[in-house]
């Protein structure tokens, strides 16, 4: 029976490096984000390394989350790369609500559903790969002008480790963690208007470190870069109220000129 990966948001940057590694590794692979054409055109170019099926979604409704989930149900699914999200800039009191809204439905409500609905299949076949892609955002107290990101991103982290300790004290299989990069040159510029303080990394690299971490290692917080994992380390030892100063100056260092 084949073994299949499903990527969520797998139409641009992580996502699609992800399916191209995954396809490499013999996966056949369920491809899932908003846009249909882009998701025919990644299926088109892996399709002479493997079978490639693709599902046109909108995660912010959870009618579609659950429709996803449905049409996954007789497929052997052994890795699942939650991927799909957003970010934004601005003031928090100026930024537009219908937008922060389906920043959370999407980065936290959708990723929280499909984590549930992954980990309790998973835990009824023995084993299987969970990777909720978070931020290193994720990992820092707050973020000023980037408030709703940030926050969704701590969401995500703080679950995520918390199920993994479950599953750990239960001897259980099933992995999951939560990949938290830094910069990653990907369209997540575009979407959330700002530009990069600091250099981004490739998403080709990002992607084969936190598969390596995964499959290998089964790292449950995957940092790719020393630089971000110094920033992080370098962050708790702060206190809190300094972090989210020196946090909030360097969103202000990525406002588009």
């Amino acid at each position: 029976m084949k073994k299949y990966a499903v990527i969520t948001g797998a139409s641009s940057g992580i996502g699609t490096e992800f399916a191209k590694r995954l396809a490499a590794k013999g996966y056949a692979l369920v491809l899932v984000a908003r846009r249909e054409d882009r998701l025919n055109a990644l299926a088109k170019q892996l399709k002479k390394k493997t079978e490639c099926e693709i599902c046109a979604a909108d995660l912010t409704q959870r009618t579609e989350c659950e429709k996803l989930c449905e049409w996954l149900a007789d497929k052997d699914v052994e890795v699942f790369i939650n991927n799909a999200g957003f970010g934004d800039y601005g003031e928090f009191a100026k930024t537009e609500l219908d937008k922060d809204l389906d920043m959370i439905r999407l980065n936290v409500t959708a990723l929280h559903l499909l984590t549930k609905r992954v980990v309790r299949r998973f835990r009824e076949r023995g084993d299987g790969y969970l990777l909720n892609v978070a931020s290193a955002a994720g990992l820092l107290p707050a973020g000023p002008y980037m408030a709703t990101y940030y926050a969704t991103k701590a969401y995500v982290t703080s679950l995520t480790r918390a199920v993994a300790q479950e599953l750990k004290e239960e001897g259980s299989r099933v992995y999951i963690g939560c990949l938290c990069p830094g910069p990653v040159d990907t369209e997540f510029n575009a979407v959330a208007n700002v530009e990069f303080a600091l250099k981004g990394i490739r998403p080709g690299y990002c992607a084969g470190y936190a598969l390596d971490m995964m499959l290998k290692k089964k790292k449950t917080v995957i940092v790719p870069t020393l630089l971000m994992k110094f920033a992080v380390v370098g962050a708790r030892l702060l206190p809190v109220n300094v972090a989210v100063k020196i946090a909030g100056m360097q969103q202000k260092r990525k406002v588009r000129s």
